[in-house]
């Protein structure tokens, strides 16, 4: 389990994170959606280690984060932000074979090249692993480092808003590659959504913020209603049930 205890955050005069308190619990889908600002992906960012937090704790299996070792962190829990620069010229698999590196520091062992072959398969990128990054479409690349992620074979897996660049066919496939990794593999992931129909659609559970704070959380029907929604996102949205889904219609 992760929990996050009154944790802050502020930069200058701006608290862009307030004393938020979640639990994220093992084996599920959590979601964090909310309103640009709303101060999702800086929590995402210090659950991960990736920024210091300035007051509270965060706990990772009972240990607070700031405790581990940075190798054994990272065997704990990998983290995929918005932005990703790589300066060197490297082919998917190079890529993929990175996620590996806390296991093999470099050096890959039959372990690590079938971890590597099971994360590319999962991605369907076989076709392409020879390719260069720099050949590829965006949604190609998201797929690639959303397989290096897989390939690091961590418990909890952390994502910042994994769909962007992303046509509807690889937005789909890749919420149900997540969904089938914690179905099937027992995996917890986080993710940073803008599309409240993905989080609608593939979560266990929902943390709606604003203005760095939690203004509701709770199961997936729960926060998929018109009321909580208009308090997160200041706007009607009509919700429909679709196929057993809960749709949030927010176009006219």
């Amino acid at each position: 389990m992760v929990e996050v205890k009154n944790v802050s955050k502020q930069y200058g005069n701006k608290r862009v994170v307030e004393n938020v308190s979640i639990q994220i619990e093992k084996g599920k889908i959590t979601s964090f959606i909310g309103p640009n600002g709303a101060g999702k992906s800086t929590l995402l960012s210090m659950i991960s280690r990736l920024l210091s937090k300035d007051t509270g704790e965060i706990l990772i299996d009972g240990k607070e984060v700031g405790e581990y070792k940075s190798n054994d962190l990272a065997k704990k829990i990998s983290i995929l932000k918005q932005t990703n620069h790589i300066n060197i010229r490297l082919t998917i698999r190079d890529l993929v074979s990175f996620g590996r590196f806390p296991y093999s520091q470099g050096r890959l062992k039959k372990e690590d090249m079938e971890q590597i072959d099971a994360a590319i398969q999962y991605m369907e990128l076989e076709d392409m692993q020879h390719k260069f990054l720099d050949q590829l479409s965006g949604g190609q690349r998201q797929r690639a480092y959303i397989a290096m992620v897989i390939a690091q074979n961590t418990e909890y897996i952390l994502l910042d808003e994994p769909l962007n660049n992303l046509d509807m066919k690889h937005s789909v496939q890749i919420m149900k590659v997540l969904r089938r990794m914690v179905d099937e593999l027992g995996k917890t992931i986080v993710i940073v959504l803008h599309d409240i129909n993905f989080a609608s659609s593939y979560s266990d559970y929902i943390v709606a913020l604003k203005d760095g704070k939690v203004v509701q959380e709770g199961v997936t029907d729960k926060i998929i209603d018109s009321i909580v929604l208009k308090d997160v996102y200041d706007m009607d949205i009509d919700i429909q049930e679709i196929n057993k889904k809960k749709i949030a219609v927010y176009f006219s």
